[in-house]
């Protein structure tokens, strides 16, 4: 694999570049076995040195079958062994630093696996995939960063900032039209084939607000619990790590995470308007700066899904062992239980509370809400005591809104600018429907009264 592959390299490499050289070598051997290895690695440097089998030992001992799609990863563990460093060490002694002769490039090859993910080997699979040239991908995946601190017209991204009486706003991060078709494909084609944790119903095919309010039917108590800044507190190193367990070799996986996160550029961040608490807005502000989830990308939602289904497991185990039910719905988590629950419901919270700061998220204390069978108890805006219903301020909204649009015109209720306002009514509509088809009738007629 040398011949044509190979380059000359400089007498002074890093430690770095030859622990990287030497796995590149190892993964260029035609047998994963001592002896082929022993000579791979010596063909890197040029002559068989003697700490050379020694390495090599370690090396086999942590990986038993060449790791293909992972020399990064297999470069850390050179760089660690001990006979590497006792050599490295002693080359620093004599002052003559240990040579790189040849460098392989082997291409890396996705670990074959049980789920659904569509082989992509190379980049030039993931560009094909995305019908991108490799030129497009790079700069569409911007690992370097430099997208951030470009002017605005030539980002990837558009801004929105939303403020919220009392609370820190929320920044609103929208990709532009070729970097939200990627996206979208992504979610296609990989990201939406791979499982998520049971309790996740938010932007689940076949899950949704009202199977997971049906979860919490009937119950002595209803916990209600929020997390702060969900999406941008999940962080690329999640999102990779998603990635690599689907078997993606790490130069993809490594583009997938550049292409669905986001750094927001420092010109946006200081445009932060205010609310909240000086604690608050820092924190925001150092989570929005780092790669995150971007809250308005198609993939954000299912990539979220993901990257906590560690703690989504954590939070059902604490919960059978209470006897409780536990569901999520985005940054919503939902307990119920018995009345049992209800007694020891602040220490339950409690144990929450230290999983999820455990996994890196942190409760909103301001938004939990305990309620128990006397009191209207809710999962995600859905009234779960006896049946499924809606509340009965939001039913009488939109009947307000609906008489005022028969009465005075429906330009005249549109506040918030929807650009098609008589779909938004209908969608309000249908949920109604959804959960009381009785009220939704009356309803259907104050709309049947508009003249749009």
């Amino acid at each position: 694999m040398t011949a044509d592959a190979a380059k000359r390299r400089s007498p002074h490499p890093s430690v770095e570049a030859l622990a990287r050289a030497i796995g590149y070598g190892l993964l260029a051997a035609e047998h994963w076995e001592r002896r082929s290895l022993i000579a791979a690695a010596s063909d890197v440097l040029g002559a068989r040195r003697r700490w050379v089998p020694g390495l090599v030992d370690e090396v086999l001992a942590v990986y038993h079958r060449a790791p293909l799609d992972s020399p990064r990863e297999l470069a850390v563990v050179v760089a660690r062994t001990v006979a590497f460093g006792d050599a490295v060490e002693r080359a620093v002694e004599r002052g003559a630093p240990i040579p790189i002769r040849h460098y392989p490039v082997t291409p890396a090859s996705a670990r074959p696996g049980t789920l659904p993910v569509p082989r992509l080997d190379t980049l030039a699979d993931l560009s094909a995939l995305l019908g991108l040239d490799i030129g497009e991908l790079e700069w569409f995946a911007d690992a370097r960063g430099w997208n951030r601190r470009a002017p605005e017209r030539l980002q990837h991204y558009r801004h929105e900032w939303r403020t919220r009486p009392g609370r820190t706003p929320r920044l609103l991060e929208v990709p532009e039209q070729r970097m939200r078709r990627a996206q979208r494909t992504l979610l296609d084609t990989v990201i939406g084939v791979l499982p998520a944790h049971d309790a996740a119903h938010g932007f689940m095919p076949g899950r949704g607000v009202i199977s997971g309010a049906e979860a919490h039917l009937g119950s002595a108590v209803v916990i209600s619990l929020d997390l702060v800044s969900f999406f941008s507190r999940v962080s690329a190193r999640q999102i990779y790590a998603v990635l690599r367990r689907a078997g993606l070799p790490e130069v993809v996986a490594h583009r997938v995470t550049a292409l669905c996160t986001h750094a927001v550029p420092p010109a946006v961040l200081a445009g932060m308007p205010p609310g909240g608490s000086p604690e608050e807005r820092f924190a925001l502000r150092q989570a929005l700066a780092r790669p995150h989830l971007p809250q308005g990308a198609p993939s954000s939602p299912m990539l979220a899904n993901l990257a906590v289904r560690r703690l989504d497991a954590r939070l059902s185990g604490w919960s059978d062992a209470a006897g409780a039910r536990y569901t999520r719905y985005a940054d919503d988590l939902s307990f119920s239980g018995g009345a049992e629950l209800s007694r020891r419901s602040d220490a339950f919270v409690r144990g929450v509370a230290r999983i999820v700061a455990a996994e890196g998220h942190e409760l909103n204390e301001r938004k939990t809400r305990v309620r128990r069978a006397g009191e209207r108890q809710s999962v995600t805006g859905v009234v779960v005591n006896d049946r499924l219903n809606l509340a009965r301020r939001d039913v009488d909204q939109l009947k307000a809104i609906l008489h005022n649009c028969a009465v005075h015109g429906p330009e005249s209720q549109n506040r918030a600018g929807h650009p098609d306002f008589r779909a938004h009514l209908e969608g309000r509509l249908n949920w109604v429907e959804s959960l009381n088809p009785a009220r939704a009738a009356r309803l259907r007629r104050d709309f049947e009264r508009i003249a749009w």
